[in-house]
C-alpha cells in the first residue's frame, strides 16, 4: 500500500449488477476503498452523510432524484466532496446541467476501469477529468470566431485572475480563499465578477476558457 491518503468512494447507480462491477473493479485499486453503495439519489445522499466519503461515482438517469438533482443537493451540502459522473449519456440536456450543478468529473461508461480509477485518484488531489468527448463539446461550445478586440479576461483585475487561476487546477472555493487569504464569500464575489466578464456561467466554463487562453499555469 503507498503511502497516499485512502480515497473512500460512495457508489449511486440503479443499476445492480454496475454497482457490483465497480465495487469488484475498484476493490483490486490500490488506495481505493468503496465504502457503500446507493441505488438511487436518496439513498446517495444518506449515504454521503453517513460515510463521508471523499468521492461519489454518480449515474445520472435513476427512478425519482435523478444524478443532476442529487449532485446539486450533494455539492450544497457537503463541498468537500467531488462527484463523477459515470453514465451512458453525452447529450447536452444533461452534460451541461450536471457540470453546472457541481459535478467535478465526467466520464462515460466506456470508461476503461483504470481510466475511472485514475479519474478518482485524481478527483482526490482536486483536478477534474473530462472524458474527450466530453471535453470536445465543451470546447466547441465555447469557441468564438477570432475579433480584433481584447480578449475578455484583459478586463480581469489582478484579484480576480488570481482566483480564474486556481480554479482552473482544480481548486474549490475553500482551497481558493485559504491560498489567498481571503474568506470564501470574497472568493464567490469573485467568481461572480470574472464570469460576467468572461461571459461564462460557472467554474467549469471558466476552467475551460482558462486552458483554452493559457491562463491556467
Amino acid at each position: 500500500m503507498s503511502e497516499e491518503k485512502l480515497v473512500k468512494v460512495l457508489l449511486v447507480d440503479d443499476h445492480e449488477m454496475v454497482r457490483i462491477g465497480l465495487a469488484a473493479v475498484l476493490g483490486t485499486e490500490e488506495g481505493i476503498e468503496v465504502v457503500g453503495e446507493a441505488g438511487n439519489g436518496m439513498d446517495g445522499l444518506r449515504l454521503a452523510r453517513e460515510y463521508k466519503p471523499d468521492v461519489v461515482l454518480m449515474d445520472l438517469v435513476m427512478e425519482g432524484m435523478d444524478g443532476i438533482e442529487t449532485t446539486r443537493r450533494l455539492t450544497e451540502e457537503m463541498p468537500d466532496i467531488r462527484v463523477i459522473v459515470l453514465t451512458s449519456f453525452l447529450d447536452d440536456e444533461k452534460m451541461y446541467p450536471v457540470i453546472e450543478a457541481g459535478a467535478f468529473s465526467y466520464l462515460l461508461k466506456t470508461s476503461r476501469a483504470s481510466e475511472i480509477a485514475d479519474a478518482i485518484r485524481a478527483a482526490a488531489r482536486g483536478q477534474s477529468v473530462l472524458e474527450s468527448q466530453v471535453a470536445s463539446k465543451m470546447m466547441n461550445r465555447f469557441r468564438r470566431p477570432a475579433q480584433n478586440s481584447a480578449p475578455p479576461h484583459d478586463e480581469l483585475t489582478e484579484r480576480e485572475m488570481e482566483v480564474l487561476k486556481l480554479i482552473a487546477q482544480g481548486k474549490s472555493n475553500q482551497e481558493v480563499a485559504d491560498e489567498l487569504f481571503i474568506g470564501v464569500k470574497t472568493v464567490k464575489y469573485h467568481l461572480t465578477n470574472l464570469f460576467g466578464k468572461l461571459g461564462v456561467d460557472d467554474r467549469t466554463q471558466a476552467a475551460i476558457y482558462a486552458h483554452r487562453n493559457g491562463l491556467a499555469e
